[in-house]
């Protein structure tokens, strides 16, 4: 097959902007069919194998007391990705792009490389897990399963030049391989149910609160990643609703509502059915030392069975593999918002795989296997330090009058979102310093 030598769809949404043209005057179970998709390509990223490790981490060590973080983090995230939806609507333009016409050089470039280092930090976590999945299944050693990663470049490559439909139809597909495993796991260790609803309920344990701290900005960093704001912002300009009273925009952003709530609140119960299952399984039975998703897979199998075990390892490979396909598109929506360029999917995968397989490697044969899941869960503490820059131009281009044609975002909303933006960055603050 030819290398190709220029950037085409899927991989570059401005390619396909307005593509999946929609009848407003359709059945609404009709429109609902069509427009479904942009939410997937989000979902996905938040049942990244970096989700695994802290939801397993964090119910191994505090059973479901931490449950709440994820519900929470879950609700933020959706209403984050409708303001990405919203600018990318309303403006016809994504957030790298927005950002770069509201900011000067030193702006743009600080943006850049945080968004840069957000992909590569959830990158890492793709690498680890599928390596993982490959020694679990197959019994490959985790260096040389880091290695064999870099092969996932050629599924990307053979995506190349298809539709967007055909890309998402893969992604539910393994969403649905994920959603359907963990379910049988829980159904075959049914936790207790009371204490799950407990759990939903906001407070700090008892003890370790450090570790709580670090656990519960690891789960927000995997829940609300910094680049799929980007990525919301552009594909959700794949789709188009024409011949409706109320407006084209109007009526596509009601159907944006939909699908991005559907697909976010079935990324809520994968993640919190991964922390239920750790705290079913093993803080209720005093395992609560399992960091890492490794340990977790062992202790499965003589507590839950065989068949348990096979579908965790299962759906860890499909939890890698198909981030890697919207981590390639927003890498694709960083690099032409920001810097104006376009190269073929297959390089900017290789760059961006390339960059993660290094410190994965070196995390790996420095510190050893059992680092793996410290690895992942920092990887996502990564990420929520870098969400702050990436919500910063959001809400200021969602809450601009001249951004947003007159569409602007309404004032009790713009406060939620500075509140937002203020309780994780001060968070954040509190780690780094060290006072939690």
């Amino acid at each position: 097959m030819p290398l190709p030598t220029t950037a085409t769809a899927p991989f570059c949404p401005a390619e396909v902007k307005g593509s999946i043209v929609i009848d407003a005057r359709q059945s609404r179970w009709t429109k609902l069919k069509r427009f479904a998709g942009p939410g997937l390509l989000v979902a996905i990223g938040y049942m990244d194998p970096g989700n695994w490790a802290t939801d397993i981490q964090a119910g191994s060590q505090f059973g479901y007391s931490l449950l709440w973080v994820v519900a929470l983090s879950s609700l933020a995230a959706i209403f984050l990705q409708m303001l990405a939806a919203r600018l990318g609507l309303v403006a016809g333009r994504d957030l790298a792009q927005a950002s770069y016409e509201r900011y000067g050089r030193t702006g743009r470039f600080i943006q850049w490389i945080t968004a840069e280092i957000s992909i590569i930090a959830c990158d890492i976590a793709e690498v680890l897990g599928c390596a993982l999945a490959f020694k679990l299944l197959l019994g490959v050693p985790i260096a040389w399963g880091i290695v064999l990663t870099a092969l996932d470049t050629m599924i990307v490559l053979g995506l190349q030049g298809k539709g967007f439909r055909q890309i998402e139809a893969i992604v539910f597909g393994l969403i649905g391989t994920m959603a359907f495993c963990f379910i049988a796991q829980v159904a075959m260790v049914p936790p207790d149910w009371h204490a799950v609803a407990a759990g939903l309920v906001p407070g700090a344990p008892s003890h370790d609160r450090r570790d709580a701290i670090v656990l519960a900005l690891g789960i927000v960093g995997a829940t609300i990643m910094p680049h799929n704001l980007y990525l919301h912002s552009s594909v959700v300009q794949t789709r188009r609703v024409v011949g409706g009273k109320r407006g084209d925009v109007h009526d596509t952003l009601a159907l944006v509502r939909i699908d991005t709530w559907v697909s976010l609140l079935i990324a809520m119960c994968v993640n919190a059915a991964i922390l239920i299952l750790a705290g079913s399984v093993f803080h209720a039975s005093g395992q609560t030392n399992v960091t890492d998703i490794e340990q977790a897979y062992q202790l499965i199998t003589p507590i839950a069975g065989g068949a348990a075990a096979f579908m965790f390892g299962i759906a860890l490979l499909a939890s890698g593999q198909s981030s890697t396909l919207t981590g390639t598109i927003a890498g694709q929506v960083i690099m032409d918002g920001f810097l104006h360029m376009k190269i073929p999917c297959y390089q900017r995968r290789l760059i961006t795989r390339g960059l993660a397989l290094v410190p994965a490697l070196i995390g790996v044969l420095w510190l050893g296997d059992g680092a793996v899941g410290k690895l992942l869960v920092w990887s996502q503490v990564l990420l929520s330090l870098q969400l702050p820059f990436a919500m910063w131009p959001l809400i200021r281009s969602v809450s601009d009058k001249r951004v947003m044609n007159g569409n602007t975002i309404g004032r009790p909303t713009q406060v939620f979102a500075w509140c937002l933006f203020a309780v994780i960055t001060a968070t954040n603050l509190l780690l780094i310093f060290g006072l939690g």
